[in-house]
């Protein structure tokens, strides 16, 4: 790969991607253009702009973007309408936010005329392959750096030496070794590593950042109410709430309850086994409210074969294939599903529990008349029963007086 001249960098203000941005003048003696997201991540950006600016990159070339809106509404809730799992747990809050960052390299790369991105995603994970596979879907022709793929600063000692060589402001507990990483956006926050990578031992409490321990959460339980309109949550106890809103609002419910704690090891994409511990609790209560809701909205039949393509639709995701023609294929039928999918539930938070207690729509398929153990009224003849066990009898028949007969 030849020289790039401007290079976007997904730029997070830590000694990491810092360290990524003085190497980038001094590797490829190129112009840096930083990229800051603010996904709801929890943390004050403009120190980003500050460090960026002390470590000489100009102003015009300093973006930081409030893209909390446009997370929730066009990357998490779609993902959420598939009640998407990975490997039946996972909610994918990591996965689902590098695409987003993707694009707004290349299209910040696009505005500013630079010919290459770069991330600081290791070697070994997935997010190297989800940054990249994403740029290449945007921009077949766009550059990628991956400095932890190709320079030899190959230790923490290394990186501590390459960033007091050129004057690169070192956290003091960046001088020791992190008991562990975190990523972390509105969605959850993931960690892994260190005293994390024995999944024999349990997770020390101080891993647990958004949530607190379901033991010490409130002895009253909570209800809420939320009300869904095709497959979104638009509105909490009745108030109307953007989506950046109504995650956020749910996450400090769920927080305060205990709810979404995971200890997961899963399968990467590229090969091996990793151990993180995940805190979802807002998107835990959208699943099950979302589940919710499903239940008296959404026919047997779409429910069912939903349920068989989300393993798919979620591992989709996982290994980076948001932009991909399959994904986008399968979110229209999703989309498609969830056209009746309106109406309110009632959820019961306690202690890291919760639990769908009430639900009701305009649109509900649920017909007590039906299903009564009362009378009727006619609305179903029981004895129609007889000729369905029939039919559907007869293969089975078939094949127990064959196996007879063979014997």
């Amino acid at each position: 790969m030849s020289a790039p001249k401007k290079v976007v960098l997904a730029y997070s203000g830590g000694l990491d991607t810092s360290i990524i941005l003085k190497w980038l003048e001094i590797e490829f003696g190129c112009e840096v253009v930083t990229f800051t997201a603010d996904l709801g991540q929890g943390e004050e950006l403009e120190p980003a702009r500050k460090k960026a600016e002390l470590l000489g990159v100009k102003p015009e070339n300093i973006h930081i973007e409030d893209l909390r809106e446009e997370f929730v509404r066009d990357f998490v809730f779609p993902m959420f309408r598939a009640n998407a799992q990975y490997e039946g747990l996972y909610l994918l809050g990591t996965s689902i936010a590098r695409p987003l960052i993707s694009q707004r390299l290349v299209e910040i790369a696009a505005e500013c005329g630079a010919d290459a991105v770069c991330h600081g995603a290791t070697g070994k994970g997935n997010d190297q392959v989800r940054f990249e596979l994403s740029a290449y879907a945007l921009n077949p022709e766009i550059k990628v750096i991956a400095p932890w793929r190709e320079w030899d600063l190959s230790s923490r000692t290394r990186l501590l030496e390459f960033a007091e060589a050129h004057q690169i402001p070192i956290a003091k507990d960046k001088r020791g070794e992190a008991p562990f990483s975190v990523d972390a956006n509105l969605l959850h926050t993931s960690s892994e590593g260190k005293v994390l990578e024995d999944p024999a031992q349990p997770a020390p409490d101080y891993v647990y950042q958004r949530t607190v321990n379901p033991e010490d959460a409130p002895d009253t339980p909570e209800f809420i109410e939320i009300t869904y309109e095709k497959g979104d949550p638009v509105a909490l106890d009745g108030k109307p709430l953007t989506p950046a809103e109504m995650l956020t609002a749910l996450n400090e419910l769920g927080g305060k309850h205990g709810i979404g704690r995971l200890d997961l090891v899963e399968g990467r994409f590229v090969g091996m086994k990793s151990r993180g511990i995940y805190e979802t609790p807002g998107g835990t209560i959208m699943l099950e409210a979302h589940r919710g809701i499903e239940s008296i909205t959404l026919d047997r039949g779409a429910a069912h074969l939903k349920d068989e393509l989300m393993p798919k639709y979620a591992e989709l995701i996982y290994n980076g294939f948001w932009f991909s023609p399959e994904r986008e294929m399968l979110q229209a039928l999703i989309d498609k599903s969830q056209e009746h999918v309106t109406g309110t539930v009632r959820l019961k938070l306690y202690k890291g529990m919760v639990q769908t207690v009430g639900r009701w729509s305009d649109h509900s398929l649920y017909s007590e008349e039906h299903v009564t153990f009362e009378d009727d009224a006619g609305a179903y003849d029981q004895k129609d029963a007889a000729g369905f066990i029939k039919i559907n009898a007869l293969r089975l028949k078939l094949l127990a007086a064959r196996d007879r007969r063979v014997k």
